[in-house]
């Protein structure tokens, strides 16, 4: 029999108000679609049933077959320059046109440049690259570097983290969902409370986080990782500059590798390349996916230190499509893109108007708890409470259909926070729109309480 389902990521697939979506926000021929689509395809959490059923996408936006838009601020974290990017898809067309794949003990230039470009944007001795296809491939590849270098199996991670779906990626991982009826997974995994900023366990003091990390570390001489998010991508928990210098120090201290997994959130998405630049530290592996192929191609990488090239006997990341001159061409494109058109410096004033705009909502609607941010990655708590802070599970559910039944898309995490994290190139205005049709929806709601 199949447990009760926990709230721990996502919005929920079978509830009456997703029912009422299907048999009212829909015409016939979706409805069709949509049960087809549920016919063949193997129903798990998260993406059973679906929606809506999309034909075209362009920009901050997609579009349904019956001609509806919606601003996407979900996007899977694929859309950091805008979904059908028009110099990625001339790019990858030229591409296409020539070399469209590199076999084994080949290579390719478009493989070796996008490997100078990935080393030339990491600090120190960052420049050992490598491809693949999906993020949690690039997580398997780094747990696999890191037993190699330290000859330790241990791995240190935080609860409701989430680095992938694969087995060895839940693993690591610290959401439920995901490692329901999985076990058991790999052996030497310690998880840990994160240092949450409003509702932990540590009661929002780091050092108590930062003790427990070095308590571990102290405590078992096995540990030869520590894998983490930078910041945590689904409800949007930012860490403090100490936080990360001091369990920086704290790895180097132990002897253990630090492993930051950027593959939601770099290449802009915090204003900066990558989100550790934000804490003056370096990782010894970071990961890298998602949006490194524009929208377009799954393209992953690690990049990792001169000084692990030394294991050239081990097949760490032996997979086909590893130096992809399609995936390359998309890598390319996407940071060219990002560099030649400003978009960090817009991303940091954007921000500077998100949270000056949400923390008006905050103070407008009582249903609102805290709101977190950065870049254009932000997430709106939702609480029955301000003072208990109980999750608005249900509300927040009825905000997000009242927002898609106005042309908004975004992600529910932890079944309350809203986590808005639309292209970077979306336009002010766009943005704008965005916020009005979040506002109006809010309103709904918390006129209903």
């Amino acid at each position: 029999m199949q447990k009760e389902n926990k709230i721990t990521e996502g919005d929920i697939n079978l509830t009456a108000a997703r029912a009422d979506w299907l048999a009212t926000a829909v015409d016939q021929k979706t409805k069709a679609l949509l049960e087809k689509d549920a016919r063949y395809f193997l129903h798990q959490a998260l993406s059973t049933p679906c929606l809506d059923v999309l034909s075209n996408s362009n920009n901050a936006s997609i579009e349904s077959i019956s001609g509806k838009k919606y601003y996407d601020f979900h996007g899977n974290n694929v859309h950091q320059i805008g979904y059908s990017n028009p110099k990625l898809i001339e790019n990858i067309i030229q591409q296409l046109q020539g070399l469209s794949f590199s076999p084994r003990r080949f290579t390719n230039e478009p493989a070796i440049h996008f490997a100078e470009k990935l080393a030339s944007l990491t600090p120190g001795s960052l420049n050992r690259i490598l491809l693949t296809p999906n993020g949690s491939s690039a997580v398997g590849i780094a747990l696999k570097l890191a037993r190699a270098v330290t000859k330790k199996f241990k791995v240190v991670s935080f609860w409701d983290s989430f680095h992938g779906a694969s087995l060895d990626a839940i693993s690591v991982g610290g959401e439920s969902v995901f490692r329901e009826f999985m076990e058991p997974l790999l052996s030497g995994i310690e998880r840990i409370p994160p240092p949450v900023t409003y509702r932990g366990i540590f009661e929002n003091d780091e050092n108590k986080c930062l003790e427990y990390l070095e308590y571990v570390f102290a405590k078992d001489g096995n540990i030869g990782a520590f894998i983490a998010e930078t910041i945590r991508n689904t409800d949007v928990q930012i860490p403090s500059k100490h936080f990360w210098k001091e369990a920086r120090n704290l790895c180097n201290k132990y002897g253990v590798l630090l492993i930051l997994d950027e593959i939601p959130i770099a290449l802009g998405r915090t204003g900066k390349m990558f989100a550790f630049e934000h804490y003056d530290i370096e990782p010894d592996i970071l990961c890298l996916g998602k949006g490194l192929g524009g929208g377009i191609f799954p393209q992953a990488a690690i990049i990792t230190r001169d000084e692990y090239n030394v294991f050239g006997s081990i097949s760490l990341g032996h997979y086909t499509h590893e130096k992809s001159p399609i995936g390359a061409i998309a890598g390319l494109t996407t940071i060219g893109f990002i560099e030649e058109n400003n978009l960090l410096e817009k991303v940091q004033a954007d921000a500077v108007y998100m949270e000056s705009e949400l923390r008006r909502l905050e103070e407008k609607f009582p249903l609102i708890g805290a709101v977190r941010g950065i870049g254009l990655l932000w997430g709106i708590e939702l609480v029955k409470d301000r003072f208990t802070k109980e999750k608005a599970i249900e509300e927040a559910e009825n905000v997000m259909y009242a927002c898609l039944k106005s042309g908004l898309s975004f992600k529910v995490s932890a079944g309350n926070v809203i986590q808005l994290s639309p292209a970077l190139t979306i336009t002010r205005e766009e943005l704008n729109d965005a916020l009005q049709i979040l506002e109006e929806s809010l309103s709904i709601v918390q006129n209903q309480i």
